[in-house]
C-alpha cells in the first residue's frame, strides 16, 4: 500500500517551508497518518517519495521496498511501520506463585524461631552453655539457614525489649481433638480476641483441662528414610528413649522419627543416635500427647484448617494436637 505524498512535497520545497530530498525529513507527521493504515497492513507499512502509480494500476510488492537502481533515478525515502513484538513469555509470572509462598512461609518460621528464642531467653538465660533449650533452638536455626543477624537480634530483644509473657491456651477442635496453643504476647488482650475469632470460624472452643493430655519430653527428631519401623524400636533401644513416632515434617515434606525421652536424658539420646550413625535433624522439648484421638478424613480436614489458621496467627508459636489419622 502506497501513500502519495508528492504533492505535498513539492508545495512545502516550493514555499520554502520543506527542505528538499536529499536534506533527512522528520517523518513523525507522516507516521501519524500513517497509523489509520495499519489495520490493513500491520506488517509493514512503505511511505515513498516521488512518482506513484495511477489510481487503478497494480502495484507490486517490490516497488514498496527501498533499492539502489532505484534511488539512483529519484529521492526514495521509505518508511516502515510495524507492531512491536513481545518476548512471548514473562518469567516473573511463573516464579512468583511458586517462589511467593515459599518465601512468605520461610519468614513465618524464621519469625517463629525468633519467638521461641526469646521465651528460652526469658527462661534460662542468654548464655547457650547454660541454657539447654537454648542451645537446641540455636542448632535448629543454623539446620534451617536462619541468618545469624536475625538471632542475634531475637536474643537482644529478649533481655532488653518489651516485655512479652508467654501463655499456653487449650482448645477443643473438630471431632473433639485437643489442642495445646503455645503463644507469646505483650498485649493479652488482643491476642484472645484473635484466637477466638479463629475458633468461631473454623471450629473451635475453649476446654479447661486439655493440658492435663499432654506430658513435656524430651524428643530427638532424625530421618526416616530407609529404616522400618522394626530398625527404629532397635534403635530407640539402643539408645535408651522410651518411644519413637512416625510422622511428616510439615515444613520439609519428608517422613521423620521422634525418639521420645524424659528431659534429663535428652542429651544423652541424642549422643547415642549420633553414635549409631544417625543425622539429627533437632533435639528439643516438646508437649506429647498422653493418649491419642482417631479422626475420620473430613475430621482430619476439619482440624487440619483450624491448626493452620492459627499457626498464621503472629503471636502463636507452635500447636500441639492428639489427632491420629484411622487406619
Amino acid at each position: 500500500m502506497l501513500l502519495d505524498v508528492t504533492q505535498c512535497v513539492d508545495n512545502g520545497a516550493k514555499q520554502g517551508s520543506f527542505p528538499p530530498p536529499s536534506v533527512p525529513v522528520c517523518v513523525k507527521g507522516m507516521a501519524a497518518a500513517g497509523r489509520p493504515l495499519r489495520a490493513l497492513c500491520p506488517r509493514a507499512l512503505s511511505v515513498v517519495w516521488g512518482s506513484c502509480p495511477l489510481p487503478g494500476s497494480t502495484v507490486s510488492p517490490a516497488s514498496c521496498a527501498w533499492s539502489p537502481a532505484r534511488s539512483r533515478g529519484s529521492p526514495v525515502r521509505t518508511l516502515h511501520m510495524c507492531p512491536s513484538l513481545c518476548a512471548g513469555h514473562n518469567k516473573w509470572s511463573k516464579v512468583k506463585h511458586i517462589k511467593g509462598p515459599k518465601d512468605e512461609a520461610r519468614a513465618r518460621m524464621f519469625m517463629k524461631y525468633a519467638m521461641l528464642i526469646k521465651i528460652a531467653v526469658k527462661e534460662g538465660g542468654s548464655n547457650p552453655e547454660l541454657n539447654l533449650n537454648l542451645a537446641q533452638l540455636l542448632e535448629q536455626c543454623r539446620n534451617k539457614n536462619m541468618p545469624k543477624a536475625s538471632v542475634e537480634s531475637a536474643i537482644k530483644s529478649a533481655e532488653k525489649g518489651k516485655p512479652a509473657s508467654p501463655q499456653m491456651l487449650e482448645v477443643r477442635g473438630p471431632g473433639g481433638c485437643l489442642l495445646l496453643i503455645e503463644v507469646l504476647t505483650d498485649n493479652n488482650s488482643r491476642m484472645l480476641q484473635d484466637i477466638k475469632k479463629i475458633l468461631k470460624k473454623d471450629g473451635g472452643m475453649w476446654s479447661d483441662g486439655a493440658r492435663h493430655n499432654f506430658e513435656r519430653r524430651g524428643v530427638v527428631v532424625v530421618p526416616a528414610k530407609d529404616i522400618t519401623a522394626e530398625r527404629a524400636l532397635e534403635l530407640a533401644i539402643e539408645a535408651g528413649a522410651e518411644d519413637v513416632h512416625e510422622t511428616e515434617d510439615d515444613e520439609e515434606e519428608q517422613l521423620i522419627l521422634k525418639f521420645v525421652c524424659d528431659l534429663a536424658e535428652l542429651m544423652k539420646v541424642r549422643t547415642s543416635l549420633e553414635q549409631l550413625g544417625l543425622h539429627i535433624i533437632s533435639a528439643g522439648l516438646e508437649f506429647v500427647p498422653r493418649r491419642v484421638l482417631p479422626l475420620d478424613e473430613d475430621q482430619i480436614n476439619s482440624a487440619s484448617n483450624l491448626i493452620e489458621s492459627l499457626n498464621d496467627c503472629p503471636e502463636v508459636i507452635r500447636v500441639w494436637d492428639n489427632i491420629q489419622a484411622q487406619s
